[in-house]
């Protein structure tokens, strides 16, 4: 018969783990509360890795102070920023006023059932609909403004205090980033800090990859569609493309916003032209979900195109946009760490012998 066992558990053994669990709990609460502002500095982070590089070059070339070379940077980027946005956004308003001129035509014809917009109306009976939606509930209820005016104030705000915020985290970041990473490396003991320093390069130089193809990718995109529309006498192509350009280099969401856009317009111009537009979309976003980007990234992040795509897709489903986005540095700094790891345990086996080994001879004078 087997003997009974009988644990004996200490109160401060238990009280310990349960100020643990607390501990722990009370720490994924706050992150949990936190968790915009956390976003916030991760997009700050990413931000400020990608335009090192470009800080640390105006540094080398004009002599000027770290903060200097930031706002320097800063000026550049906005100034390509205003550029892009001057070349389709005054086209991009003529387009609107012209739509909003032609608008009464196209009221009239759709509450007659005539010309492109008629069938919404003889098929699908749109003007009877509303107006029913109309008495029932009025306006509000048909728009759905209760409370859509404040959603939306809200959503203004936080935007616009998101984006200050960043600029500002950015810029810090890259002023006082350096010396923070060296106050880190010194936490450890001396001879490990060459070690954390090579590895904390090559994740930088990981980012820093991933930036480029991200980059390459958005200029892809952007080419491509202009030529297509330009082949289909769609106008203001080469707007068109930039906006492709500048959307594409958001994850998922950007390229099928830019998508939706370039459609619209490539429709109002003809339905022909349109149709087009959607089955290049539909086909450019296979080839560059499926090709481009594996590759393109597995060569300047190092990746396998399989960890590139399951790394998007396990980013995207955690944390949507964001997620995405940070997918694949998240990926490659794994990858760095995972393969320092590995040769530092290739060369301590073999610089121990193994047990029950001879030690080795002394070496001859």
């Amino acid at each position: 018969m087997t003997p009974e066992r009988l644990v004996d558990l200490r109160t401060r053994t238990i009280l310990r783990l349960i100020l643990i669990t607390l501990g722990v709990a009370a720490v994924l609460a706050v992150l949990w509360t936190a968790r915009h502002i956390l976003a916030w500095v991760g997009i700050s982070l990413f931000l400020a890795l990608a335009l090192d590089p470009l800080v640390s070059w105006i540094q080398r070339h004009t002599r000027l102070g770290r903060a200097p070379a930031i706002v320097v940077a800063y000026l550049i980027i906005t100034a390509a920023v205003v550029a892009i946005g001057w070349t389709f956004v005054p086209k991009l308003i003529d387009e609107v006023n012209g739509f909003v001129d032609a608008l009464p035509n196209y009221v009239h014809d759709l509450t007659h059932g005539r010309g492109r917009l008629g069938f919404l109306e003889t098929k699908y009976h749109v003007v009877e609909r509303v107006r029913e939606q109309v008495h029932q509930g009025g306006a509000k209820r048909l728009l759905g403004l209760s409370g859509a005016a404040l959603s939306i104030t809200k959503s203004v705000i936080t935007i616009v205090a998101a984006s200050v915020t960043i600029v500002f985290l950015t810029f810090f970041m890259l002023l006082e980033g350096g010396g923070w990473a060296e106050r880190f490396y010194q936490l450890f003991p001396e001879e490990s800090q060459p070690r954390l320093r090579t590895v904390g390069n090559d994740i930088y130089r990981t980012v820093g990859g991933y930036v480029t193809g991200n980059i390459v990718i958005s200029l892809i995109a952007g080419t491509s569609i202009t030529i297509v529309l330009l082949i289909l006498g769609v106008p203001y192509a080469v707007a068109l493309g930039l906006l492709v350009a500048v959307l594409d280099l958001v994850p998922l969401a950007g390229a099928t916003i830019a998508g939706i856009i370039v459609a619209i317009v490539a429709f109002l111009h003809s339905v022909p032209a349109g149709i087009v537009a959607v089955g290049f979309f539909i086909v450019y976003q296979q080839l560059e979900n499926h090709f481009l980007q594996p590759v393109i990234y597995g060569r300047t992040v190092q990746l396998s195109p399989l960890v590139v795509l399951i790394a998007v897709l396990v980013g995207a489903e955690l944390a949507g946009i964001l997620g995405a986005l940070a997918a694949i540095p998240i990926a490659g700094a794994i990858q760095v760490i995972v393969r320092d790891q590995l040769a530092y345990r290739r060369g301590k086996l073999q610089l121990d012998p193994p047990p029950g080994a001879p030690p080795p001879e002394p070496a001859e004078p």
